[in-house]
């Protein structure tokens, strides 16, 4: 193995642990860093990412940043936590959008995470990586990985033994590369505090999620050296940031009810669908008649078969809320799950209609459409298909959607393309060559369609 060939695996394996380094909470992060070597598991909603865009949109303004060069993503991990990775990117636990009490909980730590964004931190700290020796390097996030690990396991000898490990490493380097690191997170929460000053809203709620970390973790760290963690201090952090906090005009802004309404039933939605029948009865008992309790109740009920008594509950939240999109979309989407597309079609209609630019939203249309087997839906399938395109990208869902609207119409041709291009995402390159060589020979040479067919003859057979 050639030595330039280790050190390039080396910085990728290293960054991938560093994206602890840029969270707000140091076990969930490796956690999550962990899983996502098999593939994150990701969460789309276009109810869920409205409402983080909405809360990025002044944060980033705020920061300077072009609110659509950076993508939150939403990762299925009920721990507290949210980090940087990959430059522009923020991935945001369903944990803390559940357990957070208010809006500004999240927007706080948002800005938190724009913070490294801002500060061009995750590129940073591959120049301090470059800089030191790699032995040092990795024996000194091994014995934070190990530290990491007590402390999601809640094992403080496990925790304890990772300073033994780290111990190993040179002191020297190891501590500058984790003062590094503390500087970085306190830079980010300085830039947290100016962009929710700014945007005239209050820190209170950052403060109150580093105060839940602080509560859940503070047994574990309570005997760990802090010359030793990439984090400052939970209650020193604390401490300094109320303080500075405080200064602000706005420390008592309130977040307007409309944004606590949406907050809630974004977390009820989630409970419906991650958290199942009997978390939604904890949480949302039948004698809650709320909004949220009513949405999440409606949505554990389709999930478990019982159209017949969510539909009620979904068409009474319509009749409240009739501009809401996201009801609309709800009984779309159970009428769609349970066999009825073409009575789907109808609510997924007035979906688009408030929001016509939403690619998720398009592309269950699309779904829909198809799924009512008549060559005209399949042809307003394939235009909506096509729009989700510009804002969801080339996806093999998509593409095997397309292949069955085409199919649906007569074109045979197309459709054996769509159907190569969603092989190809999908990695069968038998399947795509087979499909890309049909549908190459019924176009005419040097069209848009034969282009595309060759593209996928050229990959497949590499």
């Amino acid at each position: 193995m050639h030595k330039t060939g280790f050190l390039h695996r080396a910085t990728a394996w290293l960054m991938a642990l560093l994206i602890a380094v840029l969270g707000i909470g140091f076990d969930g992060a490796m956690a999550q860093t962990k899983r996502a070597a098999k593939g994150p598991p990701m969460i789309r909603d276009a109810e869920i990412e409205g409402l983080l865009r909405l809360y990025t949109r002044p944060i980033f303004k705020a920061a300077g940043i072009n609110p659509k060069a950076v993508t939150v993503y939403v990762l299925n991990d009920h721990r507290i936590n949210a980090f940087v990775a990959g430059g522009q990117r923020i991935f945001i636990n369903t944990g803390l959008i559940l357990q957070s009490d208010t809006p500004n909980d999240v927007i706080g730590v948002l800005a938190h995470e724009t913070g490294h964004i801002a500060g061009g931190h995750l590129a940073r700290m591959g120049v301090e990586i470059d800089s030191a020796n790699y032995t040092k390097i990795i024996g000194m996030l091994l014995g934070l990985a190990t530290i990491a690990g007590g402390v999601a396991a809640g094992n403080a000898e496990v925790a304890q033994a990772g300073q033994g490990v780290m111990m190993g490493s040179n002191s020297l380097a190891q501590r500058n590369f984790l003062t590094y690191a503390r500087g970085m997170e306190a830079s980010a929460d300085q830039a947290a505090l100016k962009f929710l000053n700014a945007t005239h809203q209050s820190a209170r709620g950052m403060i109150h999620l580093f105060e839940k970390l602080a509560s859940e973790n503070i047994a574990i760290l309570a005997d760990v050296d802090p010359y030793v963690m990439s984090h400052p201090m939970p209650m020193d952090r604390i401490r300094f940031l109320e303080e500075e906090a405080k200064k602000s005009p706005y420390w008592d802004a309130k977040d307007p009810p409309a944004l606590i309404l949406r907050h809630q039933l974004v977390q009820a939605k989630l409970t419906g669908f991650i958290g199942g029948p009997q978390a939604v009865m904890q949480k949302y008992p039948s004698s809650d008649q709320s909004m949220p309790a009513r949405y999440a109740r409606a949505i554990a009920m389709f999930r478990r078969g019982d159209i017949q008594n969510a539909l009620p509950i979904i068409d009474g939240l319509i009749k409240e809320l009739p501009e809401n999109p996201y009801f609309w979309e709800l009984k779309a989407q159970a009428l769609l799950e349970n066999g009825r597309a073409a009575e789907a079609a109808v609510p997924v209609k007035k979906a688009l209609e408030l929001l016509p630019s939403n690619g998720l939203i398009q592309i269950l249309a699309a779904q829909a459409y198809i799924d009512t087997e008549k060559p005209a839906n399949a042809k307003e399938a394939i235009k909506l298909l096509r729009q989700a395109q510009r804002t969801e990208g080339q996806t093999p869902e998509t593409y095997r959607l397309l292949a069955r609207a085409y199919a649906q119409t007569g074109d045979v041709p197309r459709a054996e393309l769509a159907t190569a291009e969603a092989a190809l995402l999908m990695g069968d390159r038998k399947l795509a060559l087979e499909k890309a060589r049909a549908a190459q020979a019924a176009f005419k040479t040097g069209t848009p369609e034969w282009i595309r067919a060759s593209d996928v003859i050229s990959f497949a057979s590499r």
